[in-house]
Parts: structure tokens; sequence; C-alpha cells
């Protein structure tokens, strides 16, 4: 399940029970009025609708063990806040293409993953670890614990791209276009680093700049055991 909403008012048995399932197995659900899920569908909701996901969500923890029970360097990508559905799929197919690990995503404040966002990867998603978290900010912290060094993109990094050591284990987290990566996650992150720019045009696009840094890591790692 992708998500699912619940009308506002809802009391009884059934709907502890119902909340006590998304909570187990960690779906997302949102309290809404009767008028948005009236919007949605003419049907007879009963006052629940859910969203089903074209894709399982990975196990990070799980992800994370069997990279290193494989041997294998990790290469992960964290996205903050990417929330335009064409540029998450492009960001997927190149993760897929480049061969990383997974990519993290919150459960609130992300791109829906759906039939549009799959086609737009190329289909990419259907073969990509996506692991759907509660919070960001523990899960970087989780990540640190594991040995990985986490690499912020900004363009007020303090580092240039070709400048880090990337052949060590390694999450890099691109931010949304408004605001980039949250001040929190910036104060977590081993590594504050930027592209370097040539042109007048100051940025790029969040999907071309993910591009370019998996790109690197990819580069940095050529020969060696990955």
């Amino acid at each position: 399940m992708d998500k699912v909403l619940v009308q506002k008012g809802l009391k009884g048995e059934l709907f502890h029970e119902l909340r006590a399932l998304l909570q187990d197995f960690q779906i997302p659900y949102q309290i809404v009025p009767i008028e948005k899920l009236d919007r949605i569908t003419r049907g007879n909701h009963q006052g629940v609708i859910a969203f089903a996901s074209p894709i399982s969500f990975a196990d990070l923890d799980s992800v994370i063990s069997e990279i290193f029970n494989r041997g294998r360097v990790p290469k992960l990508l964290l996205l903050d806040e990417v929330t335009d559905v064409r540029n998450f799929g492009a960001i997927c197919r190149t993760a897929e293409c480049q061969g990383f690990d997974a990519v993290i995503i919150p459960e609130k404040g992300s791109a829906a993953i759906n039939a549009d966002a799959v086609k737009t990867s190329a289909g990419a998603l259907l073969h990509l670890n996506v692991c759907r978290v509660k919070s960001l900010k523990s899960i970087a912290k989780t990540l640190q614990e594991s040995g990985i060094k986490l690499l912020a993109a900004s363009e007020k990094g303090e580092k240039n791209l070709a400048g880090i050591d990337m052949t060590i284990p390694i999450c890099i987290i691109m931010g949304s276009e408004e605001r980039g990566v949250h001040p929190d996650i910036i104060k977590t992150a081993d590594y504050l680093v930027q592209i370097p720019m040539f042109g007048k045009t100051s940025s790029l696009n969040v999907s071309v700049a993910a591009g370019i840094f998996m790109y690197e890591v990819n580069r940095q790692r050529i020969g060696s055991k990955y």
C-alpha cells in the first residue's frame, strides 16, 4: 500500500482494528474530511480509500545487511522531499542503471510511486530497492552508525565533488529543488558537496545533479569490488 485515507470522525471496533493494522504494517495514513474522499470516488467508499503501490518497498536494514554480507561497499541515495514525479522517476532510472543499492524516501513529502513514476523511470522502479522510512533524520544517524558516510549535495558545499573519496560506504543526499536538503540533515551530513559550475546558470535540475553524483561514485570505483 502506498497510503490510506480515512474519513474524519470514524469510530468503532473496525476503525480501531484498521488503524492497528496500518501501524503494524507501517502504512502511512491520513485522517481527512469526507468531502476529500467523495472527490476521489463516487463509489461507496465507506470512509476508507487505499492507494496501491506498483512496487514492494524494501527494508533498509535488510538491504544494508545483505550488501555487507556480500562483501560490497554500499552506495545509497536518499531523496529529501523530491516531490516531482518526473524527477523522481528519472533519478530512479539512473540509480538502477548505475547499480545503486537502494533509494531512500520519506513516508511524507515524496513523489507518489504510481504508474506515472514507473513509466518515467522506464521500468527501473520495478528492479530497484526503494526504502520508505518515517524519519530521514533518524535514518541518517542509523546509516552513520553502520559506517556509511553521508554526502549532502548543495550549491553552498564546502567541498568539490571530485575532491571526495567515494570508494568508501556512502549515501548521497539530494534535496528538493525548492529548498534543497533540510538544514537538520545538513547538520548531520559528513560532507557538504557542490558540483563545479562554469556557466552563468547557478544550479542544475535535481535529477541531472543526482546523475552526476552517481556517475562520480562509479567513476572512482571502476576496477574495485563494488
